[in-house]
């Protein structure tokens, strides 16, 4: 057998976010006498050590954000001078996958993916319009268009959507199935009494998801609920307006902060109910996880239908409206916690066993074209 097909995906850093979780799931699986993943990234991350025990190389320039997007083209450019080698470049940046593919392309490296992972831009007006600026290149550069979810694809690749190619975001789902032992000892663990409604969120501390209004909601919640406590599982920018979100609610010993975790297949078990109010998501794995676990999910009506696995556990509210919000909890408190489940329906579409086979085909068809 011969040398696997080298696929260099292209991200910021490889940390515990929706994105990189999804290529992580995938690289687990994959067969990698086949197919090999390497990273060119900016940042370390929690998954190098993994990536580099299953053989990828990690590449490291510093992004845009350091020196600015002359400088990024340039380090982008010599990289690409000294690595042309690539048969396929899958870029999971968004509208930022315009410089990368440009330069590849640039070095005729042959397949070049554009890989939407969200549907909005985040930053600053200026920012924003920069990323706009940079993203119409995309459909010239790219030759394959990606996307976690037909809203993604719209976003990103307008109306060329129509030929993209929806790459689930899948999860080992037996491993975040309900198990009732597992929610006994994660209670335990966490010092959380049975009786207690536990409320979780697990994402990264920026604006997209929205941290501050959890917050605020949580604060009347709170308020109708005595019996009920918060957990917020993540880690980013936002960390210290977090903390001083939490004193200024007067919610220090209501409210839970883990960090970063490596067993969030656990913490799904512990939780009751997830609160998930984003500005907006791509499709978010994380709801994935937490409808495999059987838990129920109240999340904003700014994330695609998409995510509703057909199990009966997806709630949307409208941010305009905090008191919905928090019916919606009472009531949801008061509903069985049994994890009595539905029909699996969509579920079986997220299983990583079945995404990766069709995803290592389809490399292996593009590097051999």
């Amino acid at each position: 057998m011969g040398s696997p097909i080298r696929v260099l995906h292209v991200v910021v850093n490889m940390n515990r976010g929706g994105a990189e979780t999804l290529i992580m799931n995938l690289y687990r699986n994959i067969d990698r006498s086949k197919v090999q993943f390497d990273f060119l990234t900016s940042k370390a991350g929690v998954f190098d050590e993994e990536i580099l025990a299953m053989g990828g190389k990690i590449y490291r320039i510093p992004y845009v954000t350091e020196g600015g997007p002359i400088a990024y083209r340039r380090r982008l450019r010599d990289f690409f001078e000294s690595h042309s080698f690539y048969p396929i470049v899958h870029s999971h940046l968004d509208k930022m996958s315009g410089f990368v593919l440009k330069e590849a392309k640039r070095k005729n490296i042959k397949i070049r993916i554009a890989h939407s992972h969200n549907t909005k831009s985040e930053g600053a007006i200026a920012i924003k319009l920069f990323k706009w600026f940079i993203g119409r290149t995309i459909l010239s550069q790219a030759t394959h268009y990606y996307a976690c979810s037909h809203d993604a694809a719209n976003w990103l690749f307008k109306d060329q959507a129509y030929q993209s190619y929806i790459l689930k975001n899948g999860i080992e789902l037996d491993k975040y199935k309900y198990r009732k032992n597992v929610r006994t000892a994660m209670r335990k663990e966490l010092k959380i009494a049975e009786d207690t409604f536990l409320i979780g969120h697990i994402g990264r501390f920026n604006q997209q998801k929205n941290h501050l209004y959890l917050l605020e909601l949580f604060a009347e919640i709170n308020q109708e609920l005595k019996n009920c406590q918060l957990v917020l599982v993540g880690d980013g920018q936002l960390r210290s307006k977090i903390e001083e979100k939490i004193r200024q609610l007067n919610l220090d010993d209501k409210v839970m902060l883990l960090g970063v975790r490596g067993d969030t297949q656990r913490l799904y078990q512990a939780f009751d109910l997830f609160l998930f109010p984003s500005l907006h998501e791509g499709l978010p794995v994380t709801l994935v996880e937490a409808q495999t676990a059987g838990l129920p999910c109240l999340i904003s009506d700014n994330i695609t239908e998409e995510i509703d696995l057909g199990r009966g556990l997806i709630t949307q509210s409208s941010l305009q409206d905090k008191e919905e919000w928090v019916q919606q909890v009472k009531k949801l408190s008061m509903s069985n916690r049994s994890r009595i489940l539905g029909d699996d329906g969509f579920l079986k579409n997220y299983e990583i066993k079945n995404i990766v086979k069709e995803t290592e085909n389809n490399y292996l068809a593009l590097g051999g074209a």
